[in-house]
């Protein structure tokens, strides 16, 4: 049995939680769940429950998924080589087809079930469906030279329609990124990049990464350098000293585009912690790393 000074901690905490419930209440809050944050079976459910919370108390959440670990073990399930071109997965004929199913059969299915289970009305909504894709080219960092990553693709249109009849019906979106060219063939779409392209489509108030480290580290080796909020114009900045460099920097790029288009605030926050995502909305210190405008307000 808990002590009565425990019993006050926990009265505190939601004390403490009361004006960010009002705050927020009725937001829509984007959550890109993917990474080391989904191997995790424990972490996973602690994951999803937390978003059913979020939406018990009024927040609009919407989950947009990785798969990358599912992906790879399938393919190596079925001795599709896996190969990667500047950092990007080369997305064959072969490929594709593995990485629909296992986003939509496997992940995406496993998310819905969790939610439900915890009383939370989730509902699968394919990227394909909504996300019209057309193919990328990579380029080499040394020389420039466009190289063939296969089906992958970058979005050039949200059909926000079936996210917002979800959340008015009061469901819970969970969103594979995968996107349809207009020849109809499907694409693999980075998943950071598809949350914030979605977030931006819905004008969403907050857009959560659950990453695999604490936020943005000043130095990469050593976890406790976390830059806790990082304005806009000083991203440049940041790139020259190479504190963001490699396959952040596409991501770094949405996130300015979705806040130049009217998203409050990013949040990059460690996803391998229970409850972080409850941590950084609902506390006054909050965790990881918050991207802002200039003008915002801290």
């Amino acid at each position: 049995m808990l002590r009565m000074d425990e019993w006050i901690k926990k009265a505190d905490t939601l004390q403490e939680a009361l004006p960010y419930i009002q705050k927020f209440r009725g937001a829509l809050i984007v959550v890109k769940f993917g990474g080391s944050s989904m191997e995790d079976p424990e972490l996973v459910k602690s994951t999803m429950r937390d978003i059913v919370l979020m939406e018990c108390i009024g927040f609009k959440p919407i989950v947009v998924h990785g798969g990358g670990k599912a992906i790879s073990a399938e393919l190596k399930k079925q001795d599709i080589p896996v190969k990667f071109v500047n950092g990007l997965r080369h997305t064959c004929e072969r490929t594709i087809k593995v990485v629909d199913d296992v986003l939509h059969n496997q992940v995406n299915a496993n998310l819905v079930e969790l939610a439900r289970s915890f009383g939370g009305p989730a509902v699968s909504i394919s990227g394909k469906s909504i996300l019209t894709a057309e193919k990328v080219m990579s380029k080499d960092p040394n020389t420039g030279a466009e190289q063939d990553v296969g089906f992958v693709g970058g979005i050039v249109n949200v059909d926000v329609a079936p996210v917002q009849a979800a959340l008015a019906a009061g469901q819970i979106p969970v969103i594979t990124p995968l996107g349809t060219g207009r020849d109809g063939q499907v694409y693999n779409i980075n998943a950071d990049i598809a949350a914030c392209q979605i977030a931006e489509a819905v004008h969403a108030r907050k857009l959560v990464f659950l990453s695999d480290v604490p936020g943005v580290l000043r130095d990469a080796s050593d976890e406790s350098t976390v830059i806790p909020t990082i304005r806009t114009d000083k991203i440049p900045d940041l790139i020259h000293d190479k504190i963001l460099s490699g396959g952040m920097l596409p991501k770094i790029n949405s996130c300015v585009h979705a806040l130049e288009a009217g998203i409050n605030k990013v949040h990059m926050i460690d996803g391998r912690v229970r409850h972080t995502l409850l941590l950084e909305i609902f506390t006054d210190e909050g965790v990881g790393t918050q991207i802002v405008r200039p003008d915002s307000e801290m």
